[in-house]
């Protein structure tokens, strides 16, 4: 675990995190000693351990599938504990933990607590406060998606996250593929396929995506940042959002992967935009006023 304490340390936690603990053994099984207990009892379990083992005629093979499985098991718990415990760290105070779905969790931790790599950890983790904190926020096939992730595969999909908008919902502004402000940052073509073939975009080089009927002004934001797009007509007006378009379990990922906006992005799309006969307005306090004002 990250902070070296015993997950059944609970005093130390606010309340939504000792709901999320006690959930976490219900659905895998397992109650967590304190740290305190485990410490003195550990001489006295290995001992007992090697008692039973002598009193038991097992071969050597046989005994080396035990150490094996014990060896796993310790190393899949240790797992555990480590994700649940960055997943309480990160619990908001008004997180609905007690609406979390335990066999959501058994699920969960079916598919990682194998994964012991501390990047891959802080993805699972936030995958576990965001269900926790909202419930039904990640499908069990996204769960599985992640789990079939490479370490590599993530990190594209956080590269692919600086070219994402929101409008409406998360969008991917794929205009060209082979500019430099794609490729530099490493999505090209091939990337985008292999996105598109593990399920987390759908990909058209050919043919591409539009927003339909939109309003002479529209409001669309980046990281943050509301922009305000001025149509020519006053109403049924098209927005083509070029190659790709996030997929459900895309949607799902995207706040959580870590991507970070990219300014020379952001202005590429400007002037995309500008020359597309457009008008898109630079955010200004009053903006800003406004944007959170059509959001509520």
């Amino acid at each position: 675990m990250s902070n070296g304490k015993s997950l059944i340390d609970l005093g130390d936690l606010s309340k939504p995190a000792t709901v999320l603990v006690k959930k976490v053994c219900n659905a895998v099984g397992v109650l967590y000693e304190p740290t305190r207990i485990r410490k003195r009892a550990k001489a006295e379990a290995d001992a007992a351990k090697t008692a039973a083992l002598a009193n038991i005629e097992i071969s050597a093979l046989e005994q080396r599938a035990v150490q094996r499985l014990i060896h796993q098991e310790a190393r899949k718990q240790e797992n555990i504990e480590a994700i649940t415990a960055q997943a309480a760290d990160a619990l908001p105070d008004d997180a609905d933990v007690e609406n979390l779905d335990e066999d959501w969790v058994a699920h969960f931790f079916k598919n990682c607590d194998t994964v012991s790599d501390k990047e891959m950890q802080t993805l699972w983790s936030s995958l576990l406060s965001g269900e926790a904190t909202k419930p039904g926020s990640y499908s069990k096939r996204t769960v599985d998606l992640v789990a079939s992730m490479d370490k590599w595969e993530a990190e594209l999909f956080t590269k692919l996250g600086q070219f994402c908008w929101h409008l409406g919902d998360f969008v991917p502004l794929i205009y060209d593929e082979k500019e430099r402000v794609y490729t530099d940052r490493g999505v090209g073509f091939t990337e985008l396929k292999h996105l598109d073939a593990i399920g987390l975009i759908s990909f058209s080089p050919s043919s591409g995506y539009q927003r339909m009927n939109l309003a002479k002004q529209t409001w669309v934001l980046y990281y943050g940042m509301p922009i305000a797009l001025e149509f020519v007509n006053d109403n049924k007006n098209v927005l083509t959002v070029g190659k790709a378009l996030l997929t459900q379990m895309g949607q799902q990922l995207l706040p959580i992967c870590g991507a970070q906006r990219n300014d020379e992005f952001r202005d590429y799309i400007i002037e995309h935009w500008t020359n597309e006969n457009l008008h898109p307005s630079s955010p200004i306090p009053a903006a800003q006023q406004i944007f959170k004002e059509l959001q509520q």
